[in-house]
């Protein structure tokens, strides 16, 4: 009699009743690799993610969006407290609001691969993205009705952010903190929910004017993480400070 040969063909035990093997049950134990998928090496320089995964069709970032640097907005007992009283974004003086920033527990699912959307949705009032110390982006506008941001802009911080009123601290316009502490005005600063980049106030050296970018306050060229060239938004000092009309690609989700 040829002999019998049993080849498991999943990852599960297997209890067979095999009539040709003298009725004897045989139990097949095999254990097939886990698979994972790579994380691009773009994503790392979001130093600040607890978590970074991909699924192969989204990148998943957590992130406690709270600020890595000094902020007036920290409790006073935090080490990362500090007294401000100089000038903020646009020479405004500094008015701090009564929130104090409060940890968050966010989870950013953006398209792995990000295309331009058949039709752009409007970006929503809250976090649009998160920058890569894992503090949230929000767009150019104040809640709760999309009001201008100009009765806000003299609350942002030495650094250019602010906490909403459950403590979420969030950047409106440029990190400053990002752009001449940690990086520079031309470097990467995050993604939106649509998972296309976003950079600083320079590129090639020379500063970004609204009239190089398109409607939703970015373009298409080549970057230092991009040498093939992709659509990305840049962040300057002029209204709409990150986005403009809307995601340029499909917005993924954002829940905290």
């Amino acid at each position: 009699m040829k002999k019998l040969i049993c080849t498991p063909l999943v990852a599960i035990i297997v209890t067979l009743v095999i009539s040709s093997c003298k009725k004897t049950k045989e139990t097949i134990v095999s254990t097939l690799p886990i698979i994972t998928v790579e994380v691009p090496a773009v994503y790392s320089k979001i130093y600040g993610a607890t978590s970074l995964t991909n699924d192969g069709t989204y990148i998943t970032i957590k992130a406690n969006g709270a600020p890595d640097h000094k902020s007036a907005y920290y409790a006073t007992t935090n080490n990362l407290y500090e007294a401000f009283s100089g000038t903020t974004f646009g020479g405004n003086t500094f008015v701090k609001n009564p929130n104090t920033i409060v940890t968050q527990n966010f989870t950013f699912k953006i398209p792995l691969n990000p295309q331009k959307a058949t039709t752009s949705a409007a970006t929503p009032l809250g976090p649009i993205g998160v920058a890569i110390n894992g503090v949230a982006f929000y767009n150019q506008y104040a809640g709760p009705n999309n009001q201008v941001l100009t009765n806000e802009i003299a609350s942002f911080d030495k650094y250019y952010g602010h906490p909403t009123g459950t403590g979420q601290y969030h950047y409106h316009v440029e990190p400053l903190y990002l752009t001449t502490v940690k990086s520079t005005k031309s470097a990467l600063l995050g993604f939106l929910l649509d998972g296309f980049p976003v950079y600083g106030p320079e590129e090639n050296g020379a500063a970004v004017t609204n009239a190089m970018l398109d409607a939703y306050h970015g373009h298409i060229n080549i970057t230092a993480d991009y040498p093939n060239g992709i659509y990305h938004y840049h962040i300057n000092s002029t209204d709409p400070y990150i986005n403009g009309s809307g995601f340029y690609g499909t917005a993924g989700t954002v829940t905290r």
